[in-house]
């Protein structure tokens, strides 16, 4: 059967989207270059605003199941931490979760939506047409075509679906370069990994028994990313920065990565699309990188399917590269400050004022308001996409809270339990009688209209009578009107602008 989507790569940001195109009813088809998943984890962590999206689909006790949390995360390892536990939110806190398990449980997922996986096939070209694209990939029997109506690169920084659709990629080469080990053998008793985290290095405990170190080594953090690392030259790196190689031996995997930062010039070209690394990359600060591929995926699927299954309105898909490219560029952004923050103390020239400064910041940090605002902006938790009409409610384009609520014939006991299927959610807080039919005829498979008998209390919704949510979780629309007929002339224009024309064939 002729898949509507080809999604190149199966990481996390393509399994989510090919997750979130099947839910949506369309037919996607991942084609993976590895014929096995990746066993290493680069990425360790789920952010709040990415566990809010599993819950949106109902997986997050699946991911919880399998991580450890805590309770706020870092700015370039200042020793203030980022306080995730003061954000509105019931995912409060950073899972720590490795990227494979990660993979592990999307593929999970796309299983049980009949997502078919294409692993040790190699895409090398995309062409689009007026009516479709083509892939040709090369695998174990050979080279053959694939056709489909998009394509989306969610295949990393040297996305080949990206440079097929001439899409340019801006930004900086890599100046510095760290390095990072998984050992199953650490010296945990060695008082230098104690002097080693004071100066830099970062541990964390993997959850087969081994340990990873990360650090930046002022000897050699010149050296290019595609150099290879050594036991020796790990080994070497420790010893100078706190006085012992800390034990470590059996190494698992050894890298030197980058920072490079780039972002692509768009996130779509006709019918060819990217996501994640494909569209932006940068130094791991922060441990952003996968969590906003995970966001990009979530915000393109339900807009793509929506084209494919022809009722979106003029304009939707284009709102990708609209609403996701910003966030991009923030993050690209704050991790080069980041990084910056954690080079310059490592340069004899800038060390003494650099650390001068990363002590006044981590003073700042203890400012609540100051600790809040970068929190939310690591945490996605303060993503606001920006509003599609002069005089919108403050409200649209925010992430929707997740009171709690009852509503009737559901038993549903907070907003995300009714986001299951990737629709639209209405939310009618007054109880217009003639809300749920006028859905059902209008709307119907599309939009989900709930009677809400009782709600928790929150102040971003006092004197909000109704609320349409997007499948992302995002608020479209709300309504600020005590005249019913009012809103509900806002309500028609609000869906029709956002769900398509009514009727429309779904």
């Amino acid at each position: 059967m002729t898949p509507d989507v080809i999604v190149v790569g199966a990481g996390p940001t393509g399994l989510m989207l090919a997750c979130e195109l099947a839910l949506a009813g369309v037919r996607p088809l991942i084609v993976e270059r590895r014929p096995e998943p990746q066993r290493d984890s680069r990425a360790l962590t789920l952010h709040p605003r990415s566990v809010e999206l599993m819950d949106l689909r109902g997986l997050a006790p699946r991911f919880l199941a399998a991580g450890t949390t805590m309770p706020g995360w870092h700015f370039a390892g200042l020793e203030t931490r980022l306080d995730f536990t003061a954000l509105d939110s019931r995912h409060a806190y950073t899972l720590f979760i490795a990227q494979a398990r990660t993979e592990a449980l999307l593929t999970e997922r796309a299983g049980e939506l009949g997502v078919e996986i294409l692993r040790g096939h190699e895409t090398v070209d995309v062409r689009q047409y007026a009516d479709g694209v083509e892939a040709d990939v090369r695998g174990p029997g050979g080279r053959r075509t694939l056709r489909a109506a998009y394509a989306v690169g969610c295949d990393g920084g040297r996305s080949m679906v990206r440079a097929a659709a001439g899409i340019g990629f801006p930004g900086t080469d890599e100046t510095v370069t760290g390095v990072l080990g998984d050992f199953e053998t650490v010296d945990l008793a060695d008082p230098g990994l104690q002097r080693a985290q004071a100066r830099g290095v970062l541990m964390a405990p993997l959850e087969d028994g081994a340990t990873r170190l990360v650090y930046l080594d002022p000897a050699r953090m010149r050296v290019p990313s595609r150099e290879p690392v050594t036991l020796e030259e790990f080994r070497t790196s420790l010893t100078d920065i706190c006085g012992s190689d800390c034990g470590v031996d059996r190494p698992r995997w050894l890298s030197r990565f980058g920072n490079a930062a780039r972002l692509a010039e768009r996130y779509r070209a006709g019918r060819i699309l990217l996501a994640g690394d494909a569209a932006h990359i940068h130094f791991p600060a922060g441990g952003q990188g996968l969590n906003t591929g995970l966001q990009d995926a979530v915000n393109l699927g339900w807009k793509l399917a929506a084209e494919i299954r022809g009722w979106a309105p003029p304009g939707l898909l284009d709102g990708y590269d609209a609403e996701r490219r910003p966030v991009g560029a923030a993050v690209v952004e704050n991790t080069e400050v980041q990084t910056l923050l954690a080079e310059l103390t490592l340069v004899p020239q800038y060390a003494r004022p650099a650390t001068a400064l990363r002590g006044m910041l981590n003073e700042f940090l203890g400012i609540a308001e100051v600790n809040r605002n970068l929190a939310e902006l690591v945490s996605a938790l303060g993503t606001t996409y920006p509003a599609r009409r002069p005089g919108a409610d403050p409200l649209e384009g925010r992430r929707m809270p997740d009171i709690g609520l009852t509503a009737a014939g559901s038993s549903a006991a907070r907003v995300y339990e009714l986001t299951g299927r990737g629709r639209f959610v209405l939310l009618d807080f007054a109880g217009d009688e003639a809300l749920p039919p006028a859905v059902e005829a209008g709307w119907s498979g599309r939009v989900e209209a709930v009677t809400v008998t009782g709600r928790d209390d929150h102040p971003e919704l006092a004197g909000v009578p109704e609320v349409l949510v997007r499948p992302d979780g995002h608020v479209a629309w709300a309504s600020r009107t005590g005249d019913v007929a009012e809103r509900r002339a806002e309500r028609e224009r609000a869906l029709t602008a956002w769900a398509g024309t009514p009727g429309t064939e779904d």
